[in-house]
C-alpha cells in the first residue's frame, strides 16, 4: 500500500490561509466599529492584532495576503472606499511596514519599526493636508472637525480659545495613540505566539529598541520649522514635530522600564508614570522625550542602532 502524498497547491499553503484568516477577521472587527454595534470601541483597539499574528507566526507573505483579504472584505461590507482608506492608513499599512521593516531574516530588528511610529503619522498629516486643499489649512480643517466631533459626542462645549489649544495638540494625541496600539498588538501577538510555540522569531525586547542614528534630526527639523513659521501657518510644522517626537516619548518610556531597579516600588512607579502621561500630557511627554534623547545620545555603551 503506497503513503499517502502530502496536499500540496494554495489550498494547502498554511500562510495563504493564515494570511486569508487574518484578514477577514480584522476586516469585520473593523467594519464592527464602523457601523456602531456594541463593543465596537474596544474592539478598534486590536484590529491589527490578527495581522501582527500572522506575520510573527508564518512570515510577511501573511501579512500582504491579510492586508489584500481585509481590502477585499470591506469594499464588498461597505460598498465605498472609505473604511478602506481608515483602515489601511490607521492599522494595516503600519502594521505590515512594522513586521516588513523589523524582521530581518531570523532577527528582529526595532530601530526603524520604531521610527516608522512617527514618521507614518507625519506623512499621513501631509497626505491629509494636500487631499483636502493646501497642507496646512487641510489640516486645521480636518483636526477641528475631528476636535468638534469629539467634543460634541462627549456633551461638552467648549470655548473657541480651548478647541484651538486642542488642535494644536490634536497630531501627537492621535499619533501617541496610533502607537501604542501598534505596539500593544505586536505585543500580545508574540506573547501568545511564543507561549504556544508558533512564533517564527525570538521574543521582542522594546525596552531595548534604539531609534536610527538620523532620526532625532527630523523632529528638530520640524521644531525649528515651527518657531520660524508665521504664525497664521505655524500649526503644521507643529503638528509634524509632535508627531514625529512620539518615538522618542516612547523611547523614552522604555528607558523608564529598562533603567528601574526590580524593587517593590517598581509597578507603582510605572504606574505614576503612566496615569502623569495621561493626565498631564504635556509635562509627562516633554520629561519621557528628553529622558528618550538622553537614551539616544547620552547612554555610555548603548545597544546598536536599529536593535
Amino acid at each position: 500500500m503506497s503513503n499517502p502524498q502530502p496536499r500540496t497547491g494554495l489550498a494547502n499553503d498554511p500562510r495563504i490561509l493564515a494570511g486569508a484568516a487574518a484578514g477577514l477577521v480584522s476586516a469585520v472587527a473593523a467594519l464592527w466599529t464602523f457601523n456602531g454595534l456594541p463593543l465596537g470601541t474596544i474592539l478598534f483597539w486590536f484590529v491589527p492584532l490578527p495581522l501582527f499574528l500572522a506575520g510573527l507566526s508564518f512570515g510577511l507573505p501573511s501579512v500582504f495576503i491579510a492586508l489584500a483579504v481585509s481590502g477585499l472584505a470591506l469594499v464588498i461590507g461597505s460598498s465605498w472606499l472609505g473604511p478602506v482608506a481608515v483602515f489601511m492608513g490607521t492599522f494595516g499599512l503600519p502594521a505590515a511596514l512594522t513586521l516588513a521593516t523589523g524582521l530581518r531574516g531570523a532577527r528582529v530588528d526595532l530601530g526603524m519599526p520604531l521610527a516608522l511610529l512617527g514618521l507614518w503619522p507625519a506623512a499621513m498629516l501631509l497626505l491629509i493636508g494636500m487631499l483636502l486643499g493646501s497642507p496646512e489649512a487641510g489640516i486645521e480643517a480636518s483636526l477641528r472637525q475631528a476636535v468638534i466631533e469629539s467634543l460634541t459626542r462627549m456633551g461638552v462645549e467648549a470655548p473657541e480659545g480651548m478647541v484651538d489649544q486642542i488642535i494644536r495638540l490634536k497630531a501627537g494625541m492621535l499619533a501617541l495613540w496610533l502607537a501604542f496600539v501598534v505596539v500593544a498588538n505586536a505585543a500580545i501577538a508574540q506573547r501568545q505566539l511564543t507561549r504556544r510555540g508558533l512564533a517564527l522569531y525570538p521574543a521582542l525586547r522594546w525596552q531595548q529598541a534604539r531609534l536610527p542614528r538620523w532620526y532625532p534630526v527630523l523632529p528638530a527639523l520640524a521644531g525649528l520649522a515651527w518657531m520660524l513659521a508665521d504664525p497664521a501657518a505655524e500649526l503644521l510644522p507643529l503638528s509634524l514635530c509632535l508627531a514625529l517626537m512620539v518615538p522618542l516619548l516612547l523611547q523614552g518610556l522604555a528607558a523608564l522600564h529598562s533603567r528601574l531597579p526590580p524593587a517593590k516600588w517598581r509597578t507603582a512607579a510605572l504606574t505614576a508614570a503612566y496615569v502623569a502621561l495621561l493626565v498631564f500630557v504635556l509635562p509627562a511627554a516633554i520629561i519621557l522625550v528628553a529622558l528618550g534623547l538622553v537614551e539616544q545620545f547620552g547612554r555610555r555603551n548603548p545597544p546598536p542602532a536599529n536593535t
